[in-house]
């Protein structure tokens, strides 16, 4: 199974980033007199976007109805506070930063494709030295739809020149595995992140993004 081009998702697979989300989420609970959510309870609402996130979080304090009303004024919130706390407390998995320089040594092209938005993600992927790794960067708002949706998987592709059958998707999410099987590229699971173990039963996975290098370079 020697592939051409790896596909990162990034939250959960290249970079633990519920602390800073964790953060922008409580500082906009708190602009409407909110109580604080545990880390554990934020990082489950991760990986369908900012919107799907705020929704979770403000559902966790109020009806739905008021939910409703506040969600406009709450993104614009989070999305201000998110701005400061963006890689601030975030840290990079083990085997990601020498996983993805293997892919460059090797001539592997390379995509991170994340549901988070462009203005948020290219900055996070720079301030961890991660940004020069990738030939592009497919984000959230970089096709009219998400992850699981397979639109990311094959926008990547096709930036790269590659077929999604000589491409490997690498996720922590059930999104992930429906993105890129829908797309007709491969997926590998990391046994860390924030998707659900039940939901990737089944999927193959890998330890770390190295070990997806000697798996898919046919180094192994």
């Amino acid at each position: 199974m020697v592939k051409r081009a790896v596909l990162v998702d990034l939250d959960g697979t290249l970079i633990d980033t519920a602390p800073d989300i964790a953060a922008a989420a409580n500082a906009t609970l708190a602009d409407f007199g909110l109580a604080a959510l545990e880390i554990g309870q934020v990082r489950s609402f991760i990986g369908e976007g900012i919107a799907v996130l705020v929704r979770r979080s403000l559902a966790t304090r109020m009806g739905a109805a008021e939910v409703e009303g506040k969600l406009a004024p709450a993104l614009e919130e989070f999305e201000r506070h998110y701005l400061a706390t963006n890689g601030r407390y975030s840290s990079i998995y083990p085997g990601v930063t020498q996983g993805l320089r293997e892919m460059r040594r090797l001539g592997l092209k390379t995509a991170c494709v994340t549901n988070k938005v462009l203005r948020f993600a290219e900055p996070l992927l720079a301030h961890h030295s991660l940004l020069q790794q990738f030939d592009t960067v497919v984000a959230g708002d970089s096709t009219p739809a998400k992850k699981p949706d397979p639109a990311p998987v094959l926008e990547a592709c096709r930036r790269l020149g590659v077929s999604p059958e000589n491409s490997v998707l690498i996720g922590d999410s059930a999104h992930d595995a429906r993105a890129a099987r829908a797309a007709g590229a491969s997926f590998v699971a990391v046994p860390y992140g924030y998707g659900s173990r039940e939901e990737l039963d089944g999927a193959a996975s890998v330890a770390s993004l190295l070990d997806a290098v000697r798996r898919y370079s046919g180094l192994q």
